[in-house]
């Protein structure tokens, strides 16, 4: 593959000529979507030996940001389909199998990715009203059938709702002992209800999903039920990390629509103006160089407490940063940038996004100041996101 920073900066520009409309309407951007499945970007993640381009997670935050800096939302959508094929490849077979996983279960995972790498689009249906990304607390339900499994339930903030060709699915046994992942193919017993008019990233089509489907027993991730918790512990980075690195991307096209607007209007003589680029390009560098260290010390000692506290720290820096950054930029342009139609109308919402979208920042500080002062992570105070 090309090196694949270039293909994603190549492919940012057409996304942010389409932003405006898609955010406007509320709708997919099919467009983009095509662009990234054409460019081979949908198999990023997956091993060479299965025709991707075995890219880890220091290559896709990279990927992720210039994205962003065309278009957050299908940044966003693209977060989705990496945080599937991410964790599938990156997951050690020694540490799956330690679990109890069958044979038949990577037989089953490369198939997936494959299909992945050939075009297929996978997304997430994690979330659901009233419980937010909490496995703990999901009301959704699977239960063994002669052919496999049922799940029932509902979903919201689906991002690609309606337009994947399989959904990872959490769901939680009936006696709510075990919370367990799904990889559930769309079409029949997958019903999309259209709930999503939002202030920002509009174009991620993240409507609700209502579940009735029966699938079979090679769905269940990992081969083993239960695993979900200890993934999300083991793998943080693809629930927490790889969303700071699309709020950072929409954070530096907010500072690159407001230089381009100031430019355009001799404005670049002011101090307050320079000021404000100065503070917002510094204030961004380090939300960069978090989530630039956490990347890096996942590729070097995944799952140790301090890598895990920088999964944290980056996604609470960027969240942060980006929306006070395009705050920034809008104050530095004035008025006129408030307007619908403005480039940093449309990022200022979306970048308002980032400090909300899970882990909360609010999640993201608790965890790591229960980390400093001691609390057991895992204890009755426990404050593990999910």
């Amino acid at each position: 593959m090309t090196n694949p920073v270039y293909v994603a900066r190549g492919l940012a520009a057409a996304f942010a000529a389409r932003a405006e409309a898609h955010d406007r309407d509320g709708s997919f951007p099919k467009a983009d979507v095509d662009d990234l499945r054409a460019s081979g970007l949908f198999g990023l993640m997956v091993p060479t030996r299965l025709g991707g381009g075995g890219a880890d997670f220091h290559d896709y935050v990279q990927v992720a940001r210039e994205l962003a800096m065309g278009n957050g939302a299908t940044a966003l959508i693209f977060n989705m389909h990496a945080s599937v094929t991410g964790a599938l490849a990156t997951v050690p077979d020694d540490l799956v199998r330690s679990f109890g996983a069958p044979e038949a279960f990577f037989d089953a995972r490369d198939e997936l990715l494959q299909r992945a790498a050939d075009g297929a689009l996978l997304l997430v249906a994690m979330s659901e009203p009233g419980v937010g990304s909490r496995f703990s607390a999901m009301k959704s339900t699977y239960e063994p059938t002669a052919a496999g499994w049922r799940i029932r339930g509902h979903k919201s903030f689906c991002s690609g709702a309606g337009h994947a060709d399989a959904y990872l699915v959490v769901a939680r046994s009936l006696d709510g002992e075990r919370t367990s992942q799904f990889v559930v193919p769309a079409g029949e017993g997958v019903t999309v209800e259209q709930t999503w008019d939002s202030l920002g990233m509009r174009a991620t089509a993240s409507h609700d999903i209502h579940l009735d489907v029966e699938v079979p027993e090679s769905a269940l991730l990992g081969g083993v039920e239960g695993l979900a918790p200890l993934v999300a512990k083991m793998m943080p980075q693809w629930l927490v990390a790889s969303y700071a690195a699309v709020y950072v991307g929409v954070g530096q096209a907010a500072i690159a629509a407001a230089v381009a607007d100031l430019q355009r209007r001799g404005l670049v003589d002011l101090p307050a103006v320079r000021a404000r680029i100065g503070r917002a390009d510094a204030e961004l560098s380090g939300a960069w160089a978090a989530t630039m260290f956490a990347a890096l010390s996942i590729s070097d000692a995944p799952a140790t407490p301090e890598t895990n506290a920088w999964v944290f720290r980056s996604k609470l820096l960027a969240g942060d940063a980006a929306m006070r950054v395009a705050a920034s930029m809008v104050e530095a342009c004035g008025g006129s940038a408030l307007r619908r139609g403005h480039p940093l109308e449309r990022l200022f919402r979306d970048a308002r996004c980032g400090s909300v979208q899970p882990a909360t920042s609010d999640v993201c500080a608790q965890w790591l100041g229960a980390t400093e002062l001691g609390v057991e992570l895992d204890g009755p105070n426990g404050v593990h996101p999910w």
